[in-house]
């Protein structure tokens, strides 16, 4: 795309705030949903995602950037919510696959980490560290948050695979400690007030579907 045909700030800002009110709209239409099958639901999922796409495009057109999330088509990919009509609390659950493809990188980050404060480590850690791919995830993971190690996954020679993140809905917050035991075995696909997916897979699809395009053009 042309410099003259790109969009502005304003316009990728403005993108950004649509896909934020859309978002407060579908969980309003989910809060106050009259049924399984309840339009106003349907009809906020669908804004939701037309204006998640928008802002995609805009972002990738102004900034050569894309979001992290993909937002499922409303194909029954996303189980029917029965979660509470006014949730009270949330979990937000997270997934994120990563190879490790430079194991000579990620030993250098986590011993770097482990020299700058040995004390935290004890005696023998680095040394440790530095030999031990097991060790130095400990370290890297013990230090950076996920988002960071996320948005930094090359630096420590990750690869990353596919990602999910679920938003589901509760009456009230758990007891304290009460889930740690097994975190995720609670996780109930009904009670997901929304969802977003990252995967190679949906590149490939879109791959596929081009070509199909193209095929059928020349045909």
């Amino acid at each position: 795309m042309s410099d003259a045909a790109q969009p502005t700030a304003a316009e990728v800002r403005a993108a950004a705030d649509a896909v934020k009110a859309a978002l407060d709209h579908h969980l309003a239409a989910v809060e106050r949903r009259s049924g399984d099958d309840d339009p106003a639901v349907y009809d906020a999922f669908n804004a939701l995602a037309a204006a998640a796409e928008v802002y995609d495009e805009l972002l990738y057109d102004r900034y050569d950037e894309v979001t992290p999330f993909e937002i499922p088509g409303a194909d029954g990919s996303l189980a029917p919510y029965t979660g509470p009509e006014e949730p009270n609390a949330l979990s937000v659950l997270i997934r994120r696959d990563y190879a490790v493809v430079e194991p000579p990188r990620l030993l250098a980050q986590a011993q770097r980490i482990a020299d700058l404060d040995p004390d935290d480590r004890g005696a023998g850690a680095g040394a440790v560290v530095g030999a031990s791919v097991h060790a130095a995830l400990g370290v890297l993971f013990g230090e950076y948050e996920p988002d960071e190690i996320a948005s930094r996954h090359q630096e420590f020679g990750l690869e990353e695979g596919d990602s999910t993140l679920w938003v589901a809905a509760a009456e009230e917050l758990p007891e304290a400690g009460e889930w740690l035991g097994a975190p995720f075995d609670d996780a109930d696909p009904q009670l997901v007030v929304c969802r977003f997916d990252v995967s190679s897979v949906f590149d490939e699809d879109e791959l596929e579907e081009e070509l199909d395009d193209l095929a059928a053009g020349s045909s």
